[in-house]
């Protein structure tokens, strides 16, 4: 290349070539000063054309390189909203191309978003309007269900992500089982095969192999062994209005439903817990804890009548 020259200064032979300049160049600081104040005007628009100092840089000997985009779209400028929409949605189709030719199942390919880096094994089933955000691992045979959006997750062999599930900065186990609606919150390390349900949340909290908490629970700042079954509505209460408090749950441990765990407080190992208890000290291995209340019937009491 010796210069650049625009459309309406271009002689006939110079319009006959096909290559064009996209507006990006590279030159070294030292030259380019030089290069500058030596700009004229003397063309047919009366400009100064800043792609002249290419034409500087051959007369100074400095050497001048062509590089080739692998695509148009490359070097298509950004002007608008639409436009900045338009390369998003390039973007990602090249993404998801990517993810197509490694061996990824895409449902719709227009519909996942991959905003850092997502790395996958083999036979991956991502479905629609899932996003990836930050660095994402997913391994051999993972599933990911509609509307999920994964950070800074890594996520073991055969595990499934169930549909509307939220999942950031944290650590996931072989075969486990993750929502559908569920939140898993940074700090969060879950063991081969642990099943996290419906609108349940943990964070910053070591859940062992095959525990579950399958219904409408909140682990926070917690320790969960082994083989541990935490029923619906049970909340480990963490927090004391100024500081963050542990629970310790053993392994083999079998929790009610409506249970207020709070913490700090540990469960022995092989304990129940019944129903609707509210455990504010340590229990014992085995056995079963409860707090007691007594039921009362009120014969004549009469339910509130909307008033007309």
């Amino acid at each position: 290349m010796s210069r650049i020259v625009e459309e309406k200064d271009a002689s006939e032979s110079e319009r006959a070539i096909r290559e064009v300049n996209t507006g990006i160049v590279a030159a070294p600081r030292e030259k380019l000063e030089k290069w500058l104040a030596g700009l004229s005007n003397n063309n047919a628009q009366g400009e100064y054309y800043l792609t002249d100092i290419v034409a500087a840089a051959v007369a100074d000997g400095v050497p001048v390189e062509v590089r080739q985009p692998a695509a148009a779209h490359e070097c298509l400028g950004v002007n608008s909203k639409t436009d900045l929409a338009a390369l998003e949605r390039r973007f990602q189709m090249n993404k998801a191309n990517a993810l197509l030719e490694s061996g990824v199942t895409l449902a719709d390919p227009a519909r996942v978003d991959v905003r850092g880096e997502l790395t996958c094994g083999r036979d991956v089933v991502i479905d629609v309007n899932c996003i990836f955000e930050g660095k994402v691992s997913l391994g051999d045979r993972v599933r990911v269900g509609a509307n999920c959006i994964l950070r800074d997750v890594s996520i073991g062999a055969d595990t499934e992500v169930k549909p509307f599930s939220l999942l950031e900065e944290a650590t996931i186990g072989r075969d486990a089982r993750i929502g559908p609606y569920a939140r898993i919150r940074p700090g969060t390390e879950l063991a081969d095969e642990v099943h996290i349900g419906n609108f349940v949340e943990v964070k910053a909290s070591r859940i062992a192999a095959r525990s579950k908490a399958n219904h409408l629970a909140y682990v926070g700042d917690s320790t969960v062994g082994s083989d541990v079954n935490i029923g619906a509505g049970t909340i480990t209460c963490n927090y004391d209005g100024a500081n963050k408090h542990r629970t310790v749950i053993e392994d083999n441990v079998h929790i009610g439903s409506d249970t207020q765990l709070v913490a700090p407080v540990t469960i022995g190992k092989g304990a129940t817990i019944a129903a609707g208890a509210t455990i504010t000290k340590d229990v014992p291995p085995g056995g079963l804890t409860l707090t007691e209340k007594k039921q009362v019937s009120r014969p004549g009491w009469q339910r509130p009548v909307k008033k007309k």
